[in-house]
């Protein structure tokens, strides 16, 4: 398993993993204290993206990708 290194290419990846399966699609969040990192991770089981950050600026882009996937969830 791999980390994304740019949010951009990640978020368009869960977007369309999510688009691909949606029944099967899992959203994680950890965070780990010991490195002080945000580990973001979607997975169907088969595809696992991840992406891992210590900026702030990131957690805001969290919560609009996960609003992305919520309405997206809600929709169909």
């Amino acid at each position: 398993m791999t980390y994304f290194t740019v949010w951009e290419d990640f978020a368009k990846a869960v977007e369309r993993l999510y688009a691909e399966n949606p029944d099967k699609c899992r959203f994680v969040t950890s965070f780990r204290h010991a490195d002080k990192s945000l580990i973001i991770k979607m997975t169907d089981d088969i595809v696992c993206l991840q992406y891992r950050t210590d900026q702030l600026q990131d957690v805001k882009k969290l919560e609009k990708l996960t609003g992305t996937v919520i309405k997206k969830m809600v929709t169909v």
